[in-house]
């Protein structure tokens, strides 16, 4: 619903591994402490309307959270709210993990305030220096201060169209998975954790398709503008919705409408989360009028043109797009069967950078891109992820780490000149409005 440098990086023929950024040891535990009920590789969706009919009227009628995931409404935020509402700031559980952290350590930048066009205040920001790497100000995503996980911004392989869907998962997105599973094809899917406890049965069925499952906060709010307790909760509470739901928990997190900075990464980085950002936004939730659906097609167009002329060459792209609605996934069912025209290869954000282990548990392993490849040259693009398990560099089990950044995002260099540089603040303001409007 929601809501810029392509820079040459090294081939990755080799499992990504995840690094220590900070000294802290939060995030080789806080994870260890959830509850789920799911096997995530032996899935088995209970056939009911919701899950197999292409009807979003019966799809998106509510249906008991299943009684094996033993959900208590007392131990959750409210959905849709600051991850610190229904209690949970008081919370034991999370004042633990809080007082955990070494704040000290933390940078000191402060918490931005909201303009009155509902996008933050930029007045007074240093965006010509940049000195807190804030995206929405200047499309930063190599972090200024120590200790923070780098950015994933673009797939350092060649001709390769990193496929990303925000805002799931989407009650009515039957059709679309099934497309998805029909072209064979694997996306990261940022979820929001009030949609998975909303339809929890929609986030079984992206683990069970074998997407990538990464973090897109509690309640899909500017994240800048939210006070440190409140940034953790966002990521936190979402980190154990994935894991209920899904039997994994996540690596990667996207803020939502891109609005991070070094404070916020650095909150990210004690639960062992890097940034995924993006390099081509299709715009799509805006295609709500056949005039704005006109622009998002060209857009894709645009988009699609790239993997043809030589734009995409040397390295690939990370493309925003969101599964907020029917309008946007008819989109890529539209467009998908031409990108996949257009570009040699087009697959999730943990195989196109080989981040085998995009999860805290070493249960599900992911091909690098090497073996990816070689799995569908063969024609046997299903026997990848066994090769992967076979092939893998780094067990996720053998990572000893606070906070991790993937090696692929350490190999991502940043050339300003190729940013559009300046503030984001009318996309910003214009995806704020549609969110407090939706």
């Amino acid at each position: 619903m929601q809501i810029k440098a392509i820079a040459v990086a090294l081939a990755i023929t080799q499992a990504a591994t995840f690094t220590n950024a900070a000294a802290s040891t939060v995030a080789d535990t806080y994870w260890k402490s959830f509850k789920s009920p799911v096997d995530p590789n032996n899935v088995v969706l209970p056939s009911i309307p919701q899950t197999t009919l292409h009807d979003a009227v019966k799809e998106c009628t509510y249906y008991e959270t299943p009684a094996s995931f033993n959900f208590d409404p007392a131990e959750w935020p409210t959905t849709w709210e600051t991850a610190t509402s229904n209690g949970m700031s008081k919370s034991k559980e999370f004042l633990d993990l809080y007082n955990s952290l070494d704040w000290k350590s933390m940078p000191d930048i402060p918490v931005r305030k909201l303009g009155s066009n509902g996008a933050p205040d930029m007045s007074s920001y240093d965006s010509a220096n940049d000195p807190d790497c804030w995206w929405s100000a200047t499309t930063c995503t190599k972090p200024k201060h120590e200790n923070i996980n780098a950015d994933i911004y673009n797939c350092p392989e060649p001709q390769t169209w990193g496929l990303t869907y925000d805002d799931g998962p989407n009650c009515s997105h039957n059709a679309f998975y099934d497309f998805l599973q029909e072209k064979k094809l694997k996306a990261s899917m940022f979820y929001s954790g009030s949609n998975v406890l909303n339809w929890p049965l929609g986030a079984l069925r992206g683990i069970k398709d074998g997407h990538h499952i990464a973090d897109h906060t509690w309640s899909h709010q500017l994240m800048t503008t939210l006070t440190n307790e409140e940034v953790l909760a966002e990521l936190y509470f979402t980190q154990k919705a994935i894991k209920l739901t899904t039997g994994v928990t996540p690596r990667i997190w996207r803020p939502a409408f891109g609005d991070v900075d070094d404070r916020v990464r650095w909150i990210a980085t004690q639960l062992g989360l890097t940034t995924a950002l993006w390099d081509l936004d299709t715009d799509d939730w805006t295609a709500d009028s056949p005039e704005t659906q006109a622009v998002v097609e060209a857009t894709y167009d645009k988009y699609i043109k790239m993997g043809t002329d030589g734009t995409y060459a040397k390295s690939g792209n990370i493309v925003l797009t969101h599964e907020i609605d029917g309008k946007t996934m008819e989109l890529a069912m539209k467009y998908l069967p031409k990108i996949q025209t257009a570009y040699k290869h087009v697959v999730d954000i943990a195989t196109c950078a080989s981040i085998t282990n995009p999860y805290f548990e070493d249960t599900v392993v992911f091909p690098t891109f090497a073996s990816y490849v070689s799995a569908a040259a063969s024609g046997t693009a299903a026997a990848a992820s066994k090769a992967a398990a076979s092939k893998a560099v780094t067990p996720a089990g053998s990572v000893s780490s606070a906070a991790t950044v993937s090696s692929a995002a350490q190999s991502q260099s940043v050339d300003s000149g190729a940013f559009t540089v300046g503030p984001n603040v009318v996309g910003i303001a214009a995806l704020a409005i549609f969110a407090l409007v939706f």
